[in-house]
């Protein structure tokens, strides 16, 4: 059967908006090939958590699993997407009733499509989608192993007490940020989204959605 493929991927350029007070991406060449050298060689410098990207339970928790250590199998699998951009137009709490109508107790990887997907790379909206503190725990309650949205933050911008990132904790469940989700239907979907192999709290992963086609 013939497959689709989605890159549902932020670009990472030196343009690219990223959480306020946060390094923005950067590349410094060491060698160029126009210059002489006999190969272009780059070292870059960006935050974890720039652009599509994972947060790994050390982020919010001093004691949690840093990225290397944490679960490949939430990262691959099927994966359900949802559409919450009419429920909620102007961003605000996910909640539970949000979710009614997806059967969370078949859901393993739930990834919310909403307004931030129409924002331009480097714009920064602070009014996105969140999860309201009881909608994490109703994802906890259903077993699932990883959270995905298109918003820069499971919890509101505002916070500091992080309730949301750390009830998924809680439940062992994984986190994306900043998907891309413009192009992507609601419905079923593979999700592969492997991290880096790094000791830190968070970093960028090349997401892909693929399913199928008749």
């Amino acid at each position: 059967m013939p497959t689709q493929l989605f890159d549902i991927t932020r670009p990472i350029t030196p343009s690219l908006a990223v959480w306020p007070g946060d390094t923005s991406y950067s590349t410094e060449y060491l060698l160029r090939m126009d210059g002489g050298g006999s190969v272009n060689l780059s070292t870059i410098t960006f935050s974890g958590h720039c652009g599509t990207h994972t947060d790994a339970h050390f982020h919010y928790d001093p004691a949690g699993t840093r990225l290397a250590q944490m679960p490949l199998y939430a990262y691959i699998g099927p994966a359900t997407v949802v559409d919450l951009r009419e429920a909620l137009p102007e961003g605000g709490p996910i909640l539970p009733e949000h979710l009614a109508g997806v059967d969370l107790q078949r859901v393993r990887r739930l990834l919310v499509k909403s307004k931030a997907s129409a924002v331009p790379d480097d714009v920064w909206d602070e009014n996105f989608v969140y999860l309201a503190p009881e909608t994490a725990q109703l994802l906890v309650d259903a077993g699932l192993r990883l959270f995905g949205t298109d918003a820069p933050s499971v919890d509101p911008q505002a916070s500091k007490t992080l309730t949301s990132h750390k009830t998924l904790h809680r439940g062992n469940i994984a986190i994306l940020e900043i998907l891309q989700l413009t192009d992507v239907e609601p419905g079923e979907y593979e999700l592969i989204a492997l991290p880096l192999k790094t000791d830190n709290d968070g970093a960028p992963v090349r997401a892909i959605l693929r399913r199928e086609t008749a």
